[in-house]
Order: structure tokens, then C-alpha cells, then sequence
């Protein structure tokens, strides 16, 4: 659908809805719609049964936690229109202990994807046949995509050798959790000596011997320092005008 197409059918739905929508957006070419927590089932069989839209498939479910809101989880419906080759994103607001209804009588797939969103961020949708974990273990602590839940988790497991069986224990880390700040360790250490600096400084100083390798090195830099200075010398010290050079072999005069 083109831009103009897709602006239409957003006109459309707003109006056919009122205000069960709370606002419409355009979010990277795709159509988005935030919908009042109560509205949820009417907006979804609005979007799937009526002609103009007709999108039949809800791809997923998934949330996102913002703690510092007040409307802390933003449960989000990604549906898909075949026939329009066009996707819609439904966005629902809910305070911390809110429940929302289930979308299983409309998309009998949500059964799944409601319970991984019940899993991960602790969100209740009532009406639902059978909510509950589906990606963590039995009697697991916590949902872990929520911002409080801590990165090392809870607990821990382990096959036990003695019991034959896998265990839960706490965790147990064998180093500290260190938060980094980036910082460069050659910028922080400004005033610190590294181990064999202390000799640098003692040559610079005089007071180490050089050893041999160094010393030859010198008296080879010295030695060819040297000759291009005569060279230097002979270039800018020519003749005088009029001078004769003698063959010192044969005492003659060469021309």
C-alpha cells in the first residue's frame, strides 16, 4: 500500500473505532495505534474481520517494561494483512499489577505468546485457558526481562553426582560483578611507575653503565658522524684558482 493508502485506512479505522483509539503514528513505514487497555478485543477483531483492513495473522505478542512510567508495560500485538501486504503494530499501556484480557477467542495462537509474555515480564491476561511458564523451569523466581531483575539471576543449577539429579542452588560468583567504565588504564595512571621504569630513569641520569650493545651502537653513529663531516669540509673547501695538483707517485705535473 502507498503512503497515501495506508494514511486512508488509518482515517478510517480512528473513525470507525472513535475512541477506542488513543492515537495513531507512523513508526518507520509502519502503521501504529495506541489502544485503551479495555478496547483491546474490540480494535483486534475490528483489524481482522473488517474488509478494508483484513488482517487475519498476529505474528506475536511481546511487551516492554519502562519502570520509571506510570503506565509501566507497553504489551505490544504485531498483526499482518496478506491480502494488503501490510503490517499494523496495536501498543496497549498498563500499570505495574494491571491485567488485560486474552486475544485467544480472536488469534488462537496468542496462547503461546501470552504465556511467554507472562514468563518474561509478569503481565496477566485474563481468560486464559492455561497461563502459565513456558520458557523458564518449574517454581523459577522472578521474570527476567523485567529492568529489576538482576543479570546473575536468582539461582543457579547443576547435575548432582550424589543425588543423580539437577539442583537449584544460589549464585555463587567467583569474582565480584565489576562495572566498567571504559577508561582507558594508560589515561588513568598518570602517576603511577610501572615495574622497570625506575632503570629508564637512573641511564637518563647517569647512573647506570650502558651496556655493550648500546656502547658499540654509539661508536658506530660517532664514526659515520665524523665522515660526513669531512665530507661536508672538502666539499665546501675547493682550490684556489690557479693551484696545480702534483702525481706524488712520479713527482710530474699532471695536466
Amino acid at each position: 500500500m502507498t503512503n497515501e493508502a495506508m494514511a486512508d485506512l488509518a482515517e478510517h479505522i480512528q473513525e470507525t473505532l472513535g475512541d477506542a483509539i488513543v492515537q495513531k503514528y507512523f513508526s518507520i513505514d509502519t502503521l501504529c495505534f495506541d489502544v485503551a487497555p479495555d478496547s483491546i478485543l474490540e480494535v483486534l477483531q475490528f483489524l481482522r474481520d473488517d474488509r478494508e483492513c483484513a488482517f487475519r495473522m498476529l505474528i506475536d505478542i511481546t511487551a516492554v517494561d519502562y519502570p520509571e512510567r506510570p503506565d509501566r508495560f507497553k504489551v505490544v500485538y504485531n498483526l499482518l494483512s496478506l491480502s494488503q501486504n501490510q503490517r499494523v503494530r496495536v501498543n496497549v499501556y498498563l500499570e505495574e499489577n494491571q491485567m488485560i484480557e486474552s486475544a485467544i477467542q480472536l488469534f488462537q495462537c496468542a496462547n503461546w505468546y501470552e504465556r511467554e509474555v507472562w514468563d518474561m515480564f509478569g503481565i496477566i491476561f485474563t481468560n486464559h485457558p492455561d497461563l502459565r511458564r513456558i520458557l523458564t523451569d518449574y517454581g523459577f523466581e522472578g521474570h527476567p526481562l523485567r529492568k529489576e531483575f538482576p543479570l546473575t539471576g536468582y539461582v543457579e543449577l547443576r547435575y548432582c553426582e550424589e543425588s543423580k539429579r539437577v539442583v537449584y542452588e544460589p549464585v555463587q560468583l567467583t569474582q565480584d560483578f565489576r562495572r566498567f567504565d571504559f577508561l582507558s588504564p594508560w589515561e588513568g595512571m598518570t602517576d603511577v611507575q610501572l615495574p622497570g621504569d625506575e632503570k629508564a630513569d637512573e641511564k637518563a641520569d647517569g647512573k647506570i653503565d650502558k651496556n655493550p650493545v648500546e656502547k658499540a651502537s654509539e661508536k658506530v653513529g660517532e664514526k659515520a658522524g665524523q665522515s660526513a663531516d669531512a665530507k661536508a669540509h672538502a666539499r665546501n673547501h675547493k682550490p684556489p684558482v690557479g693551484y696545480k695538483e702534483y702525481d706524488r707517485t712520479n713527482k710530474v705535473e699532471s695536466s
